[in-house]
This record gives structure tokens, sequence and C-alpha cells, in this order.
């Protein structure tokens, strides 16, 4: 099959299990429509496309108890899981800040649609893999292939793409559930179609089960001024934290790495250097450095709490044979992509646009402009 809409009417009843790994824009649709049927689904990063999707899916999920796992494989990581137990026990005392920051995109974006249009190859259907995107001329490496993650219209940019991976960890440690307020700060150059080149944005959060409020800013942006992206000569220097935010890492490690996340506490920071959390370091108030988290004497004491993963892919085979939650399933997933995707509302909605938002409710109370990002209008034939 071609079609999975065709493939799910001809034989859905033969299939127990289904795996998503199409661009951004089909993800929910096609997920909701298994979910739907009562499938088992693995759905790799970020679960949907937009915050009314990831909703769907999440309340579906827990509705039809299936086993679901979202693609985001450094969950299963013992380095992440280890980060959150030495985060809630306490050792850099309670969580104020927040930063991440990644070297994407390493795709085509901040850029004006090209005109014209080029002949659809043989091998590819243009009206299917547009799917419930509206239509639009088929243009030859543009959209096709790996740069569709800029386009609003198929991907979710930088933010959408990484911070599933990058924003796992510190999500759970921090229990950061739905911000009271979004807001793009700054932004490079701005296109009607696609997600600027760089882009800073601030999510504040609320007190939350005994934890004070938190703020947490993204930054992403490609640091490579020799990468192909930037082969008209339109690079910039990416937004990055402050450098008294970072001068230990820099002073450790020499530059400031291209990707990682920065936990600012009351008593010290804990850092991760690369995309999925795997190792992190820990500096304490009145220490000289930061210290791998397995030599710092503060997080050696702290017990394991968290269960350790047989691997990503088996835990979702385990919760279908009846074992128990894979420790990505939709449940958090949604909900932490549901999160993620508010940034992308944030940025769409403008630079320097605070958005007060309702989150059970999913709408930014004094911004109606944004309720048109929150569910795409999908093209008829593609509805969920």
């Amino acid at each position: 099959y071609s079609d999975w809409r065709k493939m799910f009417d001809e034989m859905g009843d033969k299939i127990d299990a289904v795996t998503i790994s199409t661009p951004d824009h089909v993800h929910g649709l096609a997920g909701i429509t298994a979910l739907k049927l009562k499938k088992h689904v693995y759905c790799q990063k970020p679960l949907t496309q937009n915050v009314w999707e990831a909703r769907e899916m999440r309340r579906l999920a827990i509705e039809n108890k299936v086993a679901t796992q979202m693609g985001n494989q450094g969950s299963a990581g013992d380095g992440l899981r280890r980060a959150i137990e030495v985060i809630q026990a306490g050792v850099i005392g309670n969580p104020l800040e927040l930063h991440v920051w990644s070297n994407r995109p390493v795709w085509p974006q901040g850029l004006a649609r090209p005109e014209g249009s080029d002949p659809v190859p043989d091998h590819l259907d243009w009206d299917l893999w547009l799917g419930p995107a509206q239509k639009r001329p088929f243009k030859k490496d543009v959209y096709h292939g790996f740069n569709w993650r800029g386009w609003y219209d198929f991907g979710t940019g930088a933010l959408g793409d990484m911070a599933c991976h990058t924003v796992n960890m510190p999500f759970r440690a921090l229990k950061l559930g739905y911000p009271t307020n979004i807001e793009c700060e700054v932004a490079s150059r701005v296109y009607p179609e696609t997600f600027p080149l760089s882009s800073r944005i601030r999510f504040d959060f609320p007190e939350r089960e005994g934890l004070p409020p938190c703020k947490f800013w993204w930054y992403d942006g490609n640091p490579n001024p020799k990468h192909g992206i930037y082969k008209s000569g339109n690079f910039i220097t990416p937004l990055r934290p402050s450098a008294d935010l970072v001068h230990e890492i820099v002073e450790q490690r020499g530059e400031l790495p291209a990707s990682g996340c920065l936990v600012i506490g009351e008593k010290g920071k804990l850092f991760a250097g690369d995309d999925y959390g795997a190792r992190f370091q820990v500096v304490l108030k009145g220490e000289d450095g930061y210290r791998e988290s397995d030599k710092h004497e503060a997080c050696v004491a702290v017990p394991q709490s968290i269960w350790r993963s047989p691997g990503h892919e088996e835990e979702w085979f385990d919760m279908m044979k009846g074992g128990r939650a894979a420790y990505s399933n939709f449940e958090i997933a949604g909900y932490l992509t549901e999160i993620i995707l508010l940034g992308c509302i944030a940025l769409r909605t403008g630079v320097g646009h605070n958005l007060a938002w309702d989150g059970p409710n999913m709408r930014a109370t004094n911004a109606p402009e944004a309720e048109q990002y929150v569910r795409r209008n999908n093209r008829r034939g593609w509805s969920a």
C-alpha cells in the first residue's frame, strides 16, 4: 500500500500494531486513525504537528488502553533517568530556570516559497505526500526528502524536531505541565511559510507540586557557518544563553557545545551536553567547576528510584504483552509534545507577543489570532 487509509479500510482487522515514521504533518492523522481502531502505536517524534492532535492522541491512547511509545529514544537511557532522580532528590535545590539550545536546523528554513513548479518524479505520488496539508506545486529538493522540516505546512522546525529529545529529561524532572505564558522573545527574519534560522522562546511555568515558578528558554540555530543551509551567504550567529549562565561550561570545554540542557537550581546547576541527556554534570555553589555525575558525591548518594529500560522498542513490545507502561507512552509523550508545540504557536503568533495560555482549554486568553495554529484545517479527504 502507498495510502495507509486504504490499508486500514481493506485489512484493518488483520493489523495489531503500527509504527509511524512519516513527515510530521501526517503523524497525528495516522495516529488518531490507528488509535480509534484500537491499534498499538509507535510514533516517531514529535508525536504530532499541532496541539489539538497531541491532546487527542493522548486521550485516545488512555481511553482505548493500547500500548504506545513515542520515538524519543533517549527516554530509555540510564543517564536521562538518573538525571531525573538527581534533580528530584534536591541535589541542585529547587529548579528555577531551564535553558535548552540546539544546533538545528540542519535543513533549509528562513526562506520564501520558490516560484513555479517542477515535474513530479515517477516514483512519487505528490498529492498523497501532501496528505492533510493544502495543495501546492511540487518543487525539486524543496519539500520532499529531508527539507520539509522547516516548512510550517509539513514540519515543526528545530523546536518540534529536537525538543522532544532535549526537553524530555527536564520536562519530567521539573514536572513542568502547562505554562501560564509563552513568548517568542526574538527571532531572525521571519518568513510567511518557514521557521526562522534562529529563535529564542520563553515558557513561564507556575508553582506545581511543591516546586516554585520556573522559566524555560529555548534557543535554536546552527552555529556552523560552513553548513549547506548557509550556501547563499545567509549565516547568522545563533541565539544562545548569556555568558554568565554558561561560563563554567565554556571554561571547562573551551567552547559552548552545539546543543545542551542547563537546569539552574537554588543550590547549583546540572548540565547535559548532548541531545538525549545520556551524560550529565553537576556544579554546586562554592565548587570550582562541573563534575561528572558518577564522580560527584552528592549525586552518588542519591538512590535509584526509576526502573531501567530493556530498550526503547522492547518497552513497547512489553507493554503490548501486558507489561508495565512504556516510559514514553502517549500519556506523557502527548503531554510533552503539546507543551513543546506551544512554542511554535508563540513564534507564529508574532515575536514579542506574550501569550497568556489557558492549557486545559488550549487557547490564548489574550490572543484569539493564536487559535488558528492550535489545530490544522485539513484538506478534504483527510479529516481526523
